[in-house]
């Protein structure tokens, strides 16, 4: 990294890389040299993709018993949802599995199946969508992530462009991320994270190749549920278990917002979710908890590394929202 030292020109750094905080001095955006982070930014694919707004999705039980062991009903997975945003608590809601935002799919009637998991595998996390029909045409959103199961994308709107929008609308997504690599971090993988995202995350770089990432909570790999056992952690999401609620306050669990950046501990993701000693898993918060045993709120991968190279450190801002000012950050 030395010959990189004296790159503290912005406009190189769009060029080349992107931005990220030097190991000495106190996170500020004011004052600080700027440190290049080397991509390949300048080799990865961008398209346009196309989805709409799904439907939420209801079972046909009358209810269903949670890991209390206690039937519930209540509302659940998709739909345009007005009041649940970015920065909005991921606990406490009447429902489960609850998905901030716009809910979309490629493919409604079979989630599984072609084109849907093709947009599920090349959004990623800070793309830009763009509504092109209807009420609601030209409304812009964010995506937020990508929720395994539902195989659906999880994109926030303003409240606004929301109200107008129906589930006949059509939205592009300007793809961009997948493929994604640190040329000096190497053994740090990315999945699903745009280049956008990453130039505004408040990474900083330390001694012995490693990176530190903010994030609002830790999380002990025991905690880890639903979704273990998948081969492929570049589409989908896995939960943080919930229904242990001395392990939930210990940890902070239920201070998890949506779009929050948390770490995993001792998980490597790089063929799939893998218990791992001094492994790291970061992601972000993209659905609401659960009552169903194994289920809690759901974590899309970001960032991944079999060795201890990724430090976490707390920041209570560390959100999408504060990042892109949407949801509850708005200006």
């Amino acid at each position: 990294m030395a010959e990189l030292a004296d790159a503290h020109d912005s406009k190189s750094c769009a060029l080349t890389g992107v931005r990220v905080r030097p190991s000495e001095g106190p996170f500020s955006f004011l004052g600080e040299d700027i440190l290049m982070l080397k991509t390949n930014e300048k080799h990865i694919v961008e398209m346009v993709l196309q989805c709409s707004p799904c439907y939420p999705k209801k079972s046909r039980m009358v209810s269903v018993a949670g890991h209390a062991g206690k039937p519930f009903n209540l509302p659940g997975i998709g739909g345009i949802t007005l009041n649940i945003e970015v920065g909005d608590s991921a606990f406490g809601w009447e429902g489960d599995h609850l998905e901030p935002g716009v809910s979309c799919t490629a493919n409604a009637e079979k989630p599984g199946e072609f084109p849907n998991p093709s947009l599920q595998y090349y959004s990623c996390v800070g793309n830009k969508v763009k509504v092109i029909s209807g009420k609601a045409k030209g409304a812009e959103g964010v995506i937020i992530g990508h929720h395994g199961g539902a195989e659906d994308l999880i994109v926030d709107f303003s409240r606004k462009a929301k109200e107008k929008m129906t589930y006949d609308d059509k939205m592009v997504i300007f793809s961009k991320g997948q493929g994604l690599k640190l040329v000096d971090f190497q053994e740090i993988k990315l999945m699903s994270v745009s280049p956008d995202l990453l130039n505004k995350m408040k990474i900083k770089t330390l001694p012995g190749g490693k990176l530190r990432i903010p994030v609002t909570t830790i999380i002990p790999a025991e905690c880890m549920g639903s979704g273990l056992g998948s081969i492929d952690a570049y589409t989908g999401d896995y939960d943080v278990m919930t229904s242990d609620h001395g392990l939930v306050k210990k940890h902070n669990l239920d201070e998890m917002r949506f779009g929050d950046f948390v770490a995993i501990m001792d998980h490597d993701n790089s063929f799939g979710p893998a218990i791992k000693k001094g492994a790291i898993t970061i992601g972000i918060v993209i659905h609401s908890d659960c009552l169903f045993a194994g289920h809690g709120p759901g974590v899309t991968v970001l960032f991944t590394c079999a060795k201890p190279l990724i430090e976490p450190v707390l920041d209570k801002n560390a959100n999408i929202g504060a990042l892109y000012k949407i949801g509850r950050f708005k200006r």
